[in-house]
């Protein structure tokens, strides 16, 4: 992490800070994605700041953030696979799939854990879904929401997404479903929709379900564990806050690396292309000699590498 004051603003306002890095932000439950990043942008005085995707008021959890530098390379986790646990109402359907719904309809509850286990290992593999009305999906320039909300219902193509790991939490083995709520943890390509899986997973019961509580732990190789809320933020000092920043490149441990020598590392920071073996198309996060980020970089035709976004003041 680098931070620097920059001058001082017009009126004597304090000076925003030049602040590079990604904080990995536990965002609390009602909390919008936008309303947590300026919060957090204010904590940390910072300069600017952005965030990689967003999460849903309904969610907590994971939500890394970006400052300065980092922001560069926010877009790069909106591809990467995602995890959450999600808990889930059975017997009850609402017009967002989530609590946050109106009720539609309330059935009977007979499915047992064996049913629910079984139901889970269906939705295995690639799967189809359609997309919910509440969503920011846009049709005509405009968000879906926006439609639902004035009542209008739209076909919408399904989409198909990979759930690659989706295991029961709770109840245990031998334990009640006790007021036919079940936990389950999924691991599942960009584009899933978690609250549709729930009213999925509740029609092949039989029995209809809403997504009632979601939390997201994982994003890529990023974890909810190294994560910090704003609460414990706002009890630290600055000097502290800043020394739980990520760097910028913790975004793209995804991408394969290369390392540059003193000559190639400066003609590549004044965007020159420089000679690099590599499989063509490949995106690489590529350091200095002395392991310095400098940024991403694509191989292109005749074994060349060419710069794509560069970090600044390196």
């Amino acid at each position: 992490m680098n931070a620097r004051v920059t001058a001082p603003r017009q009126g004597g306002k304090p000076a925003r800070r030049r602040l590079d890095g990604v904080l990995l932000l536990d965002k609390q439950l009602g909390l919008s994605s936008n309303h947590a990043l300026q919060s957090a942008r204010r904590l940390f005085n910072a300069e600017k700041a952005g965030h990689t995707g967003t999460l849903d008021p309904l969610a907590t959890g994971l939500l890394p953030l970006c400052f300065g530098e980092a922001t560069k390379f926010s877009g790069e986790l909106l591809n990467a696979d995602k995890r959450y646990v999600a808990t889930v109402q059975l017997g009850i359907t609402t017009d967002t799939a989530d609590a946050e719904g109106a009720v539609l309809e309330r059935r009977p509850v007979e499915a047992v854990r064996s049913d629910v286990v079984a139901a889970l290992a269906a939705f295995l593999g690639e799967i189809e879904q359609v997309p919910p009305m509440y969503s920011a999906l846009k049709r005509d320039g405009k968000p879906l929401y926006e439609y639902a909300r004035a009542g209008i219902e739209l076909e919408r193509a399904p989409r198909r997404v990979t759930i690659h790991n989706l295991r029961l939490l709770a109840p245990n083995e031998g334990e009640f479903m006790a007021d036919g709520r079940f936990v389950f943890e999924v691991r599942c390509s960009k584009g899933t929709y978690v609250r549709t899986l729930a009213a999925d997973i509740g029609e092949r019961l039989g029995c209809g379900a809403h997504l009632a509580a979601l939390r997201r732990t994982g994003i890529g190789a990023l974890d909810v564990a190294q994560a910090h809320s704003l609460v414990n933020l706002e009890g630290l000092s600055a000097e502290a806050r800043d020394a739980l920043l990520l760097p910028p490149d913790s975004l793209l441990a995804g991408l394969a690396e290369a390392r540059l020598d003193a000559a190639d590392a400066a003609r590549l920071r004044h965007g020159q292309a420089v000679r690099w073996a590599g499989e063509e198309g490949a995106r690489l996060r590529v350091y200095d000699a002395e392991h310095v980020f400098i940024g991403v970089c694509r191989q292109v035709s005749d074994g060349w590498l060419q710069a794509q976004r560069l970090v600044s003041g390196v």
